[in-house]
């Protein structure tokens, strides 16, 4: 399977270290099944940094894994996956607060990232968030948290 990453570095090998705290799914390196989300994503980072240029970067992910590989999977919004991502979100330590391998589910894009804001400050309840994103276009994302997971993808 075919995935993408886009930043505005130059990539030669990943590097689980320069990945940040509180983000979706913990610390790790994401990357996404859609390419043109990829290429904003390079866009924005490029803007938003003002170094470098915008890179995408394709991987090859064998995703017939092994047993050791200890995966979480979200197929689309729900409570559980909302739980999860606030979880991650409001952890500002560099370790995960989870023990998995690989963890896919949607991306928490600028739409959804106000929604869950609005929950976090008690505006709304977790069941009126998901009612507000229901007809939200899911894009998926993976994000890969170890060393051992890494060795699942190959830059093409």
């Amino acid at each position: 399977m075919k995935l993408y990453h886009g930043t505005n570095a130059e990539i030669n090998k990943i590097d689980l270290s320069k990945s940040r705290f509180g983000k979706d799914f913990g610390v790790g390196f994401y990357l996404t099944t859609d390419l043109q989300v990829a290429k904003r994503q390079a866009e924005r980072k490029f803007v938003q940094i003002g170094v470098g240029k915008p890179n995408v970067y394709t991987f090859d992910f064998d995703d017939s894994v092994s047993d050791d590989i200890n995966i979480l999977c979200f197929d689309s919004y729900s409570l559980e996956w909302a739980e999860f991502v606030i979880m991650n979100r409001t952890n500002k330590k560099r370790e995960n607060v989870h023990n998995y391998d690989i963890v896919i589910g949607p991306i928490a894009d600028d739409v959804i990232g106000f929604q869950m804001r609005r929950v976090e400050e008690g505006a709304i309840t977790l069941p009126q968030f998901l009612e507000e994103i229901k007809y939200h276009t899911v894009t998926m994302q993976y994000m890969f948290a170890t060393d051992k997971s890494l060795k699942l993808l190959k830059q093409l």
